[in-house]
Formats: C-alpha cells, structure tokens, sequence
C-alpha cells in the first residue's frame, strides 16, 4: 500500500541519527544502522532504495517500510511466515550472494500487502513479489516468483478467519 508522506532526511551530528519527516508518522530518528538497502528496487519504484522498518503498532503484526529516498512512498508488510507458514518461495544462489548471504544462511521473508480502500477484509498479500532481507547486512531485493505457483493478490481474510 503506497502511503502518503513527507520525508526530508537532515543528520542529527549530536548522536549520528538521521531525522526524516513525513506526514503519516510525523519526525522519526533513524538509527543509519537501521537503514535497509534494496540491491535493486521495488518493481515500479526506481528512485527508491532505501528504507526503514517502522511497527504498526505494538502488539500489531503488521508493520510499514517507510522509504527514505521517496517522499510519499511506504509500505504495509508482515511477515510471511506469520501469513502462510507453509510459503517457501525460490531464493536462488544468485539472489543470495547479490544480498551477501550465505546458501544455509535464514533470510527474513516479507509480504507487500495491499489495502482497498475502505475494505480491510479485501486485503492481499503479494505472494509473487516478496521481499528477501539479509539482517546481517541490512540488504534487500524484491524475489519474482512463478506466477502459476504464486499469487499476486493472496486474500489475507478468508471467510474462516473473517467470521
């Protein structure tokens, strides 16, 4: 879900965080160690590479990838393994080197979510586009996966979990 914000990054010299603003969740300070970079963008995002983990909300499982490179431009995410345990998507050796990471190395797995508008049980998960992320090394790329194995718009609410 593409969010509307305002972000303008200026260094805070005093304890070497960046401070971006944005109109969602207002001043945030970033630890530069929590920055994560894509080793190639989003799909349809070309100027934006570098982003941060921002939580929903406490006990939410939901949480945002807020870009430092584009203005209005954030991500509503989660965990695949917490979405679809079973979801075990094709991460070459290839992939794992361009993110520094090892063959037997454990990678976090995300899922892009989309949120219509006024719809919240309408919502998808990208299956088909998930994102890979090396923690060690805070890198990141979007993983094309096989569409006639993978959904674009997995429904999140089924009518067993809606009811």
């Amino acid at each position: 879900m593409q969010a509307m914000a305002q972000t303008t990054c200026t260094k805070n010299k005093k304890q070497g965080e960046i401070t971006i603003r944005t109109s969602r969740f207002g001043e945030m300070s970033i630890d530069p160690e929590k920055i994560i970079t894509m080793t190639s963008p989003f799909l349809g995002f070309s100027g934006s590479k570098r982003f941060v983990v921002k939580p929903h909300g406490k006990k939410s499982p939901f949480f945002w990838l807020q870009s430092l490179d584009e203005p209005k431009l954030a991500f509503v995410c989660i965990q695949a393994d917490i979405l679809v345990p079973q979801y075990q998507p094709e991460i070459s050796n290839l992939i794992r080197l361009e993110l520094q990471a090892s063959p037997q190395q454990a990678l976090d797995i995300l899922l892009v979510l989309t949120i219509p508008k006024d719809n919240i049980e309408g919502m998808t998960a990208n299956l088909m586009g998930p994102v890979a992320i090396n923690p060690q090394k805070r890198l990141a790329k979007q993983v094309l996966q096989d569409p006639v194995s993978y959904d674009a718009c997995w429904p999140v609410f089924t009518q067993d979990t809606a009811e």
